[in-house]
């Protein structure tokens, strides 16, 4: 069953978003579209040595999605079936580049449904022009002081070009 705040169908699409994307922005453009509201929930994943701050990467999404009216940015440092209740949200959306990210995110959506079997997960995938695209590969391009501005939004490469200046 969708999750409805007065009336209206509320999805949640949580990542570490660091940085954000196009290929990201496409999925939230997306979905912003399917969804009546979505919250982009924004992870403290503690396993991930991240570039940009919890503070700096909802900033940076605030700015990007500031188009979307019905878009909000937040942060969590939970369980992601815990946020959910807190915020109680029931849906979750996930994007797919490839075949390879179908395997964990089955798992994750899997083990979601078993600690709240009321959480459902919606996967879109990505266009192809984003299929190879990860912030991983951002940040190592921009590391190296390569071309970026095609992959992601002109405030996230003004800050890329902050995090890795040229010596």
């Amino acid at each position: 069953m969708m999750r409805q705040e007065h009336g209206i169908t509320v999805a949640v699409y949580p990542g570490s978003f660091d940085p954000v994307t196009y290929g990201h922005l496409d999925i939230i453009h997306r979905a912003a579209k399917v969804f009546d509201k979505l919250i982009v929930a924004v992870l403290n994943n503690t396993s991930k040595n991240a570039l940009f701050s919890l503070e700096e990467r909802i900033e940076l999404l605030r700015k990007v999605t500031a188009d979307l009216p019905n878009v909000e940015i937040d942060g969590f440092r939970d369980l992601m079936v815990n946020y959910m209740k807190a915020r109680n949200v029931r849906l979750i959306v996930r994007g797919l580049r490839a075949v390879s990210d179908f395997e964990y995110e089955l798992q994750m959506a899997s083990t979601n449904h078993k600690l709240n079997p009321d959480v459902e997960t919606f996967f879109m995938t990505s266009k192809p022009q984003f299929s190879y695209l990860s912030s991983s590969i951002v940040k190592e391009i921009a590391k190296f002081h390569g071309p970026v501005e095609e992959l992601v939004p002109a405030e996230v490469e003004e800050e890329l070009r902050r995090k890795f200046p040229q010596t």
